[in-house]
């Protein structure tokens, strides 16, 4: 069966200037004239303090690094210091990280910081709690494009760090034939066709960068998933199937096509993943990762 997968996102260069740019507009958003006109109003410029971000529920911490990005995009008079890194574990009363240093300059700053971090943080513990409950099955959990305009490289992170995996990025990385590309091309005949024709494009696009593009095709029925079978696309995504279906269409692909992967995906929630997964697919897509996780609760507790 095939290794090939996405790109999956980590933290590097590319991503720390996504987060930047996140950080900057954040900014402009809270200090529209640069000032932070409660804090200035009721605190000395000389007096300074310490404060804990500290989990008040279990789950898995994301957006360390990208909270002290964002003391530094503000030009924050504060000493950061991380306790956890992003993927670890936290439990109530966990503190994540602190810092310390003018209390004007610590009191701009903190939402802008646990906006990232409770972001983040519910997304990789949302995700954890998904990957949790396929352990034991070959399946793997997949995010989709169902992120928030703008943070999409982060809010992927965050899945990776919850244990999850990323589909493709944007597309321009890959090929997913919808049936909605196949109602407005007029396409009439076998499926097996648009897969042909999808990898005869890209082959003449990319040349010999093609082998590396995965080639994905979406159907909601078993006789679709026959027609398209023998081309062997890379990826056949199973829509809005039962796990009936699902178990018969992994039967029909370990006889005929074993190389090609099985990806479940369409309503599919934390009460019916498991049942998803034990009928044998290799990935389960799902969008609620990043459009519908729960902030995870995080708050700054000063040191007295």
């Amino acid at each position: 069966m095939t290794t090939r997968d996405f790109r999956q996102i980590q933290w590097d260069s590319q991503l720390e200037e996504d987060c930047r740019r996140i950080v900057r507009q954040a900014v402009s958003e809270d200090l529209d004239r640069g000032h932070d006109l409660t804090t200035a109003a009721l605190i000395a410029r000389d007096i300074s303090g310490e404060a804990a971000f500290v989990a008040r529920q279990t789950g898995i911490a994301c957006g360390l690094q990208a909270a002290k990005i964002a003391c530094e995009e503000m030009d924050l008079n504060v000493a950061w210091q991380a306790y956890l890194a992003d993927g670890d574990s936290l439990a109530p009363g966990v503190s994540l990280a602190s810092y310390s240093g003018t209390a004007r300059d610590m009191l701009t700053g903190e939402r802008v910081a646990l906006n990232l971090l409770c972001k983040l943080s519910g997304i990789a513990s949302l995700t954890r709690e998904y990957v949790d409950r396929i352990a034991g099955t070959r399946a793997a959990i997949y995010d989709t494009r169902k992120t928030t305009p703008g943070w999409r490289h982060l809010e992927k992170y965050a899945v990776r760090c919850g244990g999850g995996r990323n589909h493709r990025t944007g597309l321009y990385d890959a090929v997913l034939i919808k049936d909605n590309h196949l109602a407005i091309a007029g396409h009439s005949g076998p499926l097996s066709k648009a897969v042909t024709r999808a990898r005869e494009f890209v082959q003449q696009q990319l040349g010999s960068g093609s082998s590396s593009t995965i080639i994905e095709i979406e159907v909601d029925t078993l006789d679709q998933f026959r027609e398209v079978l023998p081309v062997r696309p890379d990826i056949v995504l199973l829509d809005n199937m039962a796990p009936e279906q699902l178990t018969q269409a992994v039967r029909l692909r370990d006889a005929e096509a074993p190389d090609v992967q099985l990806e479940a995906s369409g309503g599919i929630n934390l009460n019916t993943i498991r049942a998803v997964a034990e009928t044998g697919v290799d990935r389960i897509s799902v969008g609620a990762l990043t459009h519908a996780a729960p902030w995870l609760d995080i708050g700054l507790d000063w040191k007295t």
